[in-house]
């Protein structure tokens, strides 16, 4: 039997695709910050966040498990001619506990291999993790 593949759920059953991750510590506190980018939701599409439970968390599912996220923020951007079109999303998530962290990047080691995902360093600041070109 193989492994399931890595997912990302907001709504129970609807899998979304990770655009861009960025992982920054915070200076001050010494809290680690995850930023996950998504551009295109399936939960938005056809509605099918009405016809699905809101799992009031940011589930994260792979072989070891499920592990259920609260997000610290969610911001919308929208963009377009008239500033209605939604061009991402953006996910934040403060991981305080080391246990929890270790759990959340095997996460994203399986979920980045999966999705043909790489480590980079972004131009503007701290490392990410972005699809391969």
């Amino acid at each position: 039997m193989s492994d399931p593949i890595p997912t990302v759920q907001f709504f129970e059953g609807i899998p979304e695709h990770i655009s861009n991750v960025s992982l920054r510590r915070d200076k001050n506190s010494g809290m680690r910050v995850v930023v996950m980018t998504f551009e295109d939701l399936q939960s938005l599409t056809r509605f099918n966040s009405f016809t699905k439970k809101f799992s009031q968390a940011l589930i994260l599912a792979d072989a070891e498990g499920q592990m259920e996220l609260q997000p610290a923020s969610v911001k919308f951007i929208f963009g377009g001619d008239d500033g209605d079109d939604l061009q991402r999303m953006e996910c934040k998530l403060e991981i305080d506990q080391d246990q929890h962290w270790d759990r959340f990047m095997r996460f994203m080691h399986r979920y980045a291999e999966a999705n043909g995902m790489a480590y980079g360093e972004p131009e503007d600041q701290g490392e990410g993790v972005k699809p391969r070109h």
